[in-house]
């Protein structure tokens, strides 16, 4: 009995990789199961050990458990042909591009290197400071700035301004933190971009348009201390997931800053009106609620607000060039998402790439070395060689 439910257990947690989490705390195990499934398959195997055939319970339990294991390793096997696709993708939407490099930190040299999935993606140590770069409400507003060394006045001299990253969190607009996912950012200061991981006021205090006015003001603050940061003012790329990715495509939309050369958004909100009226299942996600608390009510209360709020609204034919990530199994925020978004880039003939990973969940590059995280990181770094030369 003991094998049967085990086997049992592993196969229900296996069925997440391929069926939608109906609640919030199966949405996480989804997410361990789809972007750690290559090490979790080894663990259904255990049903196997010595004398799984002498009863039926352990023969069901074996098959459940060889069952597990298969369905753990799909995420990874679809993967596969979604990373043979990318390059060519990436330079028919943005160019070729040579991606930057640096002594001991490389590029990626594929999409997918299938012994990293379990030895890990090395970046040397960079260098990591917190500033402050405003004061609202008689609170400051931080920033971590990552540079692959504390920039000093015969270094600023001796090398050119580099391209800047202005990365923001996700978070329902009421949480999350600068410090979230930082494994990226290291990984590109490494590679000679200066990094800028923000913090903002969060709703319901702080309702739209703070936390936008919030990423406005840094990067005022990036661009007037630029020499000092050893930073090129003029060439910056903004990077959100989820609600980060949905202030990330409003600031780099609305501004029409040339300075602002590409974003990228992850599972990102694009269309408020369209997120309220297809709403996530409660039991994953009160993404109604999350809405009424960031932009101050419902789409029939301030209609204004949600067309303000939604980037969607804003694709021009000056719209910055734009890679979009997004799990094609998101429970919280709807692929059909970027799914528009990119429609509506393509009327108005912009440069974008719809990266769909048919197997992923909201958060899936939660695991830098794993299938979502390697394909987006190698993906970016195109697209950063492409927009930013």
């Amino acid at each position: 009995m003991i094998r049967l439910l085990f086997g049992a257990l592993c196969a229900g947690s296996a069925l997440l990789t391929v069926v939608q989490a109906p609640t919030h705390r199966l949405w996480l195990v989804a997410l361990g199961v789809t972007e750690w499934g290559h090490w979790l398959a080894l663990l259904p195997l255990l049903v196997f050990l010595p004398g799984w055939r002498d009863s039926w319970g352990r023969r069901v339990g074996a098959m459940l458990g060889l069952t597990a294991a298969i369905l753990s390793l799909s995420p990874l096997l679809r993967a596969v042909p979604v990373a043979s696709r990318v390059p060519g993708q990436l330079a028919a939407a943005f160019g070729q591009s040579t991606p930057r490099s640096a002594t001991g930190a490389p590029a990626r040299p594929a999409a997918l290197v299938y012994p990293d999935l379990w030895r890990g993606v090395g970046s040397p140590r960079v260098s990591v400071q917190t500033v402050a770069y405003a004061t609202k409400d008689e609170q400051k507003l931080w920033l971590d700035l990552y540079q692959y060394e504390a920039p000093t006045s015969e270094a600023l001299k001796a090398r050119p301004a580099a391209p800047g990253i202005v990365v923001i969190h996700g978070g329902s607009w009421q949480n999350g933190a600068r410090t979230e996912l930082a494994t990226l950012n290291t990984y590109l200061a490494a590679r000679g971009y200066v990094v800028a991981a923000l913090s903002y006021r969060l709703a319901p205090q702080w309702p739209f348009p703070a936390a936008r006015d919030d990423v406005r003001d840094a990067i005022a603050y990036l661009k007037a201390n630029a020499v000092s940061l050893g930073l090129d003012p003029q060439r910056l790329v903004l990077l959100g997931r989820s609600a980060g990715g949905q202030l990330a495509l409003l600031v780099a939309y609305e501004t029409q800053d040339r300075a602002i050369r590409g974003v990228v958004a992850f599972y990102t909100p694009a269309d408020m009106r369209f997120a309220y009226a297809n709403p996530s299942k409660p039991a994953v996600i009160d993404s109604r609620g999350i809405l009424r608390a960031y932009l101050g009510g419902s789409p029939d209360e301030v209609p204004g607000v949600y067309d303000a709020a939604s980037p969607l609204n804003l694709v021009a034919r000056g719209t910055p060039p734009t890679l979009v990530v997004h799990g094609g199994r998101d429970e919280l925020v709807f692929p059909a998402q970027s799914e528009r978004l990119a429609v509506r880039l393509a009327q108005a003939g912009r440069p974008h790439l719809f990266l769909r990973l048919p197997w992923a969940t909201h958060g899936c590059d939660v695991n830098f070395n794993g299938p979502c995280g390697q394909i987006s990181t190698y993906a970016i770094e195109r697209f950063l060689a492409a927009v930013l030369p």
